[in-house]
């Protein structure tokens, strides 16, 4: 354990901080980014910023404050729910306990869909297990000619995501619905395109997760059944009556479930291609109603 300081500057708590959660099993280039991420929340300002005030002495609560986050983060905490947001396809959202995190993977989904939704003088798209809301938000951003629905099962959930709508100034073209899939549609509902990040862990999975994911984020948003593969089959074999001519079909994947949830998507549609994310492996299933 590093020495403790005479004095506890910024840059202080920051290298003492670092150095604390390295030795605590957070990766060295992680543990400064954390410190200092999480030292700006305390001092309620841009991480930018805390550099250079680094030979301020924060007050003695903002001291306390930042000692209580570092404890929940050694915990096993996410960093995301520390500080309660998360940033996606260059928007803010607010992430909570009843929400999974935002992946950068999933920015591989909503850039395909805003450009086939660009595409489309008035566009109407359908989100599936919208969770934080951070594909409706970010599709209703980026194609601003799009109204989106999206649905969860979960109203803790949606809570977060109308609020992340409201952040993000397009509420007004986002409906929101309560049910399980397409079970909380009107009758007769139907979309120019479906995007959806279903649960797609597989239940073996799940225990082995990093214990930060496993233990804190929502099971409900993690567990894909026995294989994984639960709700794609039952979106495979809904999405059709959804959807209208030639509408397209965008669901994110597992990186090994590639071959089963073509076949699934098969029976149904014309699978288009499958999207790789930004390290490389298959995360998007592309398809288009016949």
């Amino acid at each position: 354990m590093s020495a403790v300081p005479a004095v506890w500057t910024v840059k202080a708590l920051l290298d003492w901080t670092a150095d604390y959660l390295s030795k605590k099993n957070v990766p060295g280039a992680a543990a400064k980014v954390e410190a200092r991420l999480l030292l700006a929340h305390v001092l309620k300002c841009k991480p930018i910023d805390v550099l250079v005030r680094y030979d301020e002495q924060p007050s003695d609560d903002d001291r306390t404050a930042y000692r209580e986050l570092i404890k929940r983060r050694v915990d096993g905490w996410p960093v995301a729910y520390l500080l309660g947001e998360k940033e996606f396809y260059l928007l803010p959202f607010e992430v909570t306990p009843a929400v999974l995190i935002p992946r950068p993977e999933t920015e591989t989904l909503v850039a395909e869909a805003v450009t086939l939704l660009k595409k489309l003088p008035e566009s109407l798209a359908l989100d599936l297990c919208t969770g934080s809301g951070c594909v409706a938000v970010s599709l209703a951003h980026g194609a601003k000619s799009a109204r989106v629905t999206a649905t969860d099962v979960s109203p803790d959930a949606l809570d977060v995501a109308r609020r992340n709508a409201a952040r993000n100034k397009v509420a007004d073209r986002i409906d929101f619905r309560a049910g399980d899939l397409f079970a909380a549609l009107p009758p007769g509902a139907t979309f120019d395109l479906v995007a959806t990040n279903p649960p797609y862990v597989t239940q073996s999975e799940l225990a082995t997760l990093q214990p930060e994911v496993r233990d804190h984020e929502p099971r409900l948003a993690l567990d894909g059944g026995p294989d994984g593969l639960a709700f794609y089959r039952r979106i495979a074999a809904g999405v059709g009556e959804y959807l209208k001519p030639g509408g397209w079909l965008l669901a994110e994947i597992g990186a090994t479930q590639q071959e089963a949830v073509t076949a699934l998507f098969a029976e149904q549609l014309d699978v288009v291609k499958t999207l790789k994310d930004v390290a490389g492996l298959p995360r998007v299933v592309v398809a288009r109603k016949r």
